[in-house]
């Protein structure tokens, strides 16, 4: 389940960015729409980051490495 919701955060951030770039590179170039799509993404990105914070500490997830 944990999985699912941080690639369903990535996705959207993505898409988010993708929007974005749409409306950056679109003929009119609206600053406002590009603005608020970067706006939502750094806010998914905090949003995840803190999910993911909160997964390890409730033991939902384990870092691994060396």
């Amino acid at each position: 389940m944990t999985r699912l919701l941080i690639l369903a955060g990535f996705l959207a951030i993505v898409l988010s960015l993708g929007s974005a770039l749409f409306h950056l590179t679109r003929g009119k170039g609206d600053s406002k729409k590009v603005a608020r799509a970067l706006t939502i993404r750094v806010a998914l990105s905090i949003l995840l980051f803190v999910l993911l914070l909160v997964a390890w500490q409730l033991g939902w997830i384990q870092p691994h490495g060396s």
